[in-house]
């Protein structure tokens, strides 16, 4: 991927989350070179990149960690397309965190991810942060294609915090409590 690529995407990301969400510059630049992590973008007319889906792709499931199109160019479907990709083939899970519906927003997010077959699941979930001196995030868990229950996910959940929040065992003993 060339530089410019990745600024347009870097740049749609920051746009779209809050620094809570999101690595800095050069932590989201180190994992390009990670067999697991994958982006995937979606161009405008003129070439450039309008959205992006990143993701991971481990053996037992694959896990949507970023999502989020150009806010001037939201609505048209590029969000789905990328999604729908990203769910073609996969032969596992897949899983991502989102917000509670607290809001208009957030409620439509959850109704997206559920029209594309997600299932929003009932087990508590924290996400630890990705930078530091950033709070941890109680979040809810969405699957496809079906719901997983705590005994499911909790491997899943393990995988999440070594590899993608690089945590050590006992910090995910003080996330899960």
């Amino acid at each position: 991927m060339n530089a410019s690529t990745f600024n347009e995407i870097y740049s749609i990301m920051e746009e779209a989350f809050p620094p809570s969400e999101t690595r800095t510059r050069e932590g989201q630049q180190m994992l390009l070179d990670h067999p697991y992590y994958q982006l995937l973008t979606e161009c405008d007319e003129t070439g450039k990149v309008a959205g992006f889906l990143a993701g991971w792709d481990f053996p037992s499931f694959r896990f949507v960690e970023h999502l989020a199109v150009n806010s001037q160019l939201r609505g048209r479907g590029m969000g789905q397309k990328l999604l729908t990709c990203f769910m073609e083939n996969a032969g596992k899970p897949i899983i991502l965190e989102v917000e509670p519906a607290t809001d208009e927003i957030t409620s439509r997010r959850i109704s997206f991810y559920k029209r594309l077959g997600f299932h929003v699941n009932a087990m508590g979930y924290v996400q630890p942060p990705l930078r530091e001196d950033q709070p941890e995030l109680p979040l809810l868990i969405m699957s496809y294609p079906i719901p997983l229950n705590e005994e499911e996910f909790a491997p899943l959940r393990e995988t999440l915090y070594s590899e993608v929040y690089k945590l050590s065992s006992m910090e995910h003993v003080e996330l899960i409590g």
